[in-house]
C-alpha cells in the first residue's frame, strides 16, 4: 500500500512504467511457473517410468536367480555325481568316464536353461577335477574351490563374488566343512551388464548394481566419477532405509535424474542415472525459449522506455520547467520542436499565454512604478518641513548671546547642510555614506541644542550600497523627541551597525525612561501592519513603509527593549 501511495505523488513517467511492468511481469511470472510446473510434472512421470523399468529388469534378475537357486538342489542330488565323488578312485577308467560324460550332459542342460548362466560346474576334490559343461579334461582349481565354500557367502544371499565373477553354489553334504563335492553356476556378468544397459545407456546414462555389504558391483557404463556419486547416493538411501525412489545428482554442471531400487534377494541397490537434458530435451528447448522471451521482454522495456522518454517524458518535463520559470517571473517562450500533436498544441498555447502576460506586464508595470514613486515622494514630503520650525528659534537664542557667536555660526552651517540635503537631492536612492553624513549633521545640531545633557555614540560603517533617502535621521529624531528631550537626567543615544547574512542592521538605541513594554509591543504590531494602511503617517511608519517598498516585506524596522533601558529601533537593509 505504501508503494501505491508513493506512486500517487510520482511523475507520469513512473506511473506509466509501473503500469507497464505491472502488466508484463505477471505474464512472465505465469509463463515461468507453467514451464517449471510442466517440467516438474514430466520429470516426475519420466522418473516413475524409469523406476518401473528398473523394477521390471530387477524382478527379472530376481526371478532368474531364484529359479537357479531352486533348481540347483536337483543337480546336487545327482546319483552319478555322488558315486564318482565317493568312489571315483576305485572305479575303472571306462565306468568313471561314462558317468562323467553323463554329469557333463546334465550340467550342459542346466547351463542352457538360462541366458544368465555362463558356465555350470561340479567341484570334486576326491578325483582332483572340476567337471565343466563343455570341457572334459580339467584340473581342480584349489583357490577357486576354496572361494566356493559356504563360509565365503552370506547366509542371507545365494551369491559369491570372486575375481569380478558371480557364482551360485551348493555343496554335498550340506553343512560340512569338507564336502564331497560342490555344484555351482557362474552367472554371466556380461549378460547382466547388457540387461542393466537396456535401462539407461540408450539415453546417455548408466546403471550400476551395488552390493554394499560385500562391496561388489556390476557397472554398465564407463564413467567412474558418476559411478562414485551413484554409490554415495546408494549408501545414503541405505542409511535412510529407503528401498526405492528417485533423486537428482549434480555432475559436471549437469543434472542427472537418478532412480534406485533395492533387491532383498541380491542384497543390492540398482541405481540408474540419466542426464535430464536427454529425457527433458523438449522442456529444455521451452526453457531456452522462455529465457529468450525474457531477453526480448527486457529489450521491449528498454524500447518502450526510450520512446516514452522521447515522445512524452522529455516534452512534459520541458513544459513543466517552462511553467516553473514562469512562476519565477521568467517569461520565456518554448521552442516548438513538435508537429501537430498534443504537445505541439500545449507549446503553442503556452507561448500565447507568455505573450499575453508580457503584454499585460508591460501595460501595467510603468503604471505600478509611477504609483510607487508617487508614494515615495508623498512620504518624503512629510519629512521635509518637519524640522524647519524649531531651527530658527534656536538660532535666534544663540545670536542674542554674546558668548555663543561661534556656535551660532556653526549652527547656521549645519542648517544649511541639512536643508541642502533635503531640497537638492531628488533621487529616490542615495549612497549610504551620504545618508549617514546627513544623520551626523542632525546629531551635531541637536548637540548644540541640548549641550551635555545628551551623550551620543555614532558608530556606523558606511557600506557601499544605495538606500532610500531619509531612513536614519527620522529614527534619531524620534529618539530625541519622545525619549531624550524630556529626561531630567543624562540621556544616552547609541547608533551602531552589524553586517549579517547579506543584510545590514542599523541600531538606534536610547535610555529613555517613559516607554513601557506594552507600548513597545503595540508599536511593533503597528509596524507589522503599517503596509496595509494608506493613511498619512510619519516617523517610524514613514521609514518602514519606504524600506519595504524598496526591498520587500522581509526588510524594514523592528522595535524591542534596548540594553540601555529605552527603545531599540532596528533598520534592516539588503546588501544586494
Amino acid at each position: 500500500m505504501k508503494s501505491i501511495f508513493f506512486l500517487q505523488d510520482s511523475s507520469i513517467f513512473k506511473k506509466i512504467m509501473a503500469a507497464f511492468l505491472a502488466a508484463l511481469l505477471p505474464l512472465m511470472a505465469i509463463t515461468w511457473m507453467m514451464n517449471e510446473q510442466g517440467a516438474d510434472h514430466i520429470r516426475s512421470e519420466i522418473s516413475d517410468s524409469i523406476l518401473n523399468t528398473t523394477r521390471f529388469y530387477l524382478d527379472s534378475l530376481d526371478q532368474e536367480a531364484d529359479r537357479i537357486s531352486r533348481y540347483l538342489p536337483n543337480y546336487v542330488m545327482d546319483r552319478d555325481l555322488m558315486e564318482v565323488a565317493a568312489t571315483g578312485e576305485q572305479m575303472n577308467f571306462y565306468e568313471r568316464s561314462y558317468k562323467i560324460l553323463d554329469i557333463q550332459h546334465r550340467l550342459d542342460l542346466m547351463k542352457n536353461s538360462s541366458p544368465f548362466i555362463r558356465e555350470s560346474k561340479a567341484y570334486i576334490p576326491q578325483i582332483d577335477r572340476t567337471v565343466l559343461s563343455n570341457s572334459y579334461e580339467t584340473k581342480l582349481n584349489a583357490e577357486e574351490y576354496e572361494a566356493m565354500q559356504p563360509d565365503k557367502k552370506l547366509y542371507t544371499g545365494p551369491f559369491i563374488y570372486w575375481q569380478d565373477r558371480l557364482f551360485i553354489t551348493m555343496q554335498y553334504p550340506a553343512g560340512k566343512k569338507d564336502p564331497l563335492y560342490v555344484v555351482g553356476v557362474e552367472l554371466s556378468t556380461g549378460k547382466i551388464k547388457e540387461t542393466l544397459a537396456q535401462i539407461g545407456n540408450s539415453r546417455g546414462g548408466q546403471t550400476v548394481l551395488f552390493n554394499l555389504e560385500r562391496d561388489w558391483e556390476i557397472n554398465s557404463g564407463p564413467d567412474l566419477e558418476l559411478h562414485d556419486l551413484m554409490k554415495q547416493l546408494a549408501f545414503e538411501k541405505q542409511a535412510a532405509n529407503v528401498d526405492e525412489g528417485y533423486d537428482t545428482i549434480h555432475y559436471k554442471s549437469k543434472r542427472f535424474l537418478t532412480v534406485f531400487k533395492y533387491s532383498s534377494l541380491w542384497n543390492c541397490y540398482m541405481v540408474t542415472s540419466i542426464p535430464e537434458e536427454m529425457i527433458l530435451g523438449s522442456l529444455q528447448v521451452y526453457k531456452a525459449l522462455f529465457w529468450w522471451a525474457c531477453v526480448l521482454a527486457v529489450i521491449i522495456v528498454f524500447f518502450f522506455t526510450y520512446f516514452l522518454i522521447r515522445l512524452i517524458y522529455r516534452p512534459l518535463i520541458k513544459l513543466v520547467r517552462s511553467f516553473r520559470r514562469m512562476q519565477q517571473n521568467e517569461l520565456e517562450p518554448i521552442l516548438i520542436d513538435r508537429r501537430k500533436d498534443e504537445f505541439g498544441y500545449l507549446y503553442q498555447a503556452f507561448n500565447d499565454t507568455v505573450k499575453s502576460l508580457k503584454t499585460l506586464i508591460e501595460e501595467n508595470y510603468e503604471q505600478q512604478i509611477r504609483t510607487q514613486r508617487s508614494e515615495l515622494k508623498r512620504l518624503q514630503s512629510q519629512i521635509n518641513p518637519h524640522f524647519l520650525y524649531n531651527c530658527f528659534f534656536v538660532l535666534c537664542r544663540l545670536i542674542k548671546s554674546d558668548t555663543q557667536k561661534e556656535k551660532a555660526y556653526q549652527f547656521c552651517l549645519y542648517i544649511g547642510q541639512y536643508f541642502q540635503f533635503i531640497t537638492r537631492h531628488n533621487d529616490d536612492d542615495i549612497p549610504l555614506e551620504m545618508e549617514l553624513e546627513h544623520s551626523r549633521t542632525y546629531v551635531e545640531m541637536q548637540s548644540i541644542c541640548y549641550g551635555d545633557r545628551i551623550q551620543v555614540l555614532f558608530d556606523v560603517d558606511a557600506q557601499p550600497i544605495e538606500v532610500p533617502r531619509l531612513i536614519l535621521q527620522p529614527i534619531i529624531e524620534n529618539a530625541y523627541k519622545y525619549a531624550l528631550g524630556n529626561m531630567l537626567g543624562t540621556g544616552e543615544l547609541w547608533v551602531h551597525s552589524k553586517l549579517r547574512n547579506d543584510a545590514l542592521y542599523i541600531y538606534v538605541e536610547d535610555n529613555g525612561e517613559f516607554i513601557t513594554d506594552e507600548e513597545i509591543e503595540a508599536l511593533g504590531k503597528k509596524l507589522r501592519y503599517s503596509t496595509n494602511q494608506m493613511e498619512e503617517t510619519t516617523g517610524l511608519f514613514n521609514v518602514h513603509r519606504r524600506i519595504q517598498l524598496r526591498y520587500g516585506e522581509e526588510f524594514g524596522i523592528t522595535v524591542s527593549r534596548s540594553e540601555l533601558g529605552g527603545l531599540q529601533a532596528i533598520i534592516k537593509l539588503s546588501m544586494s
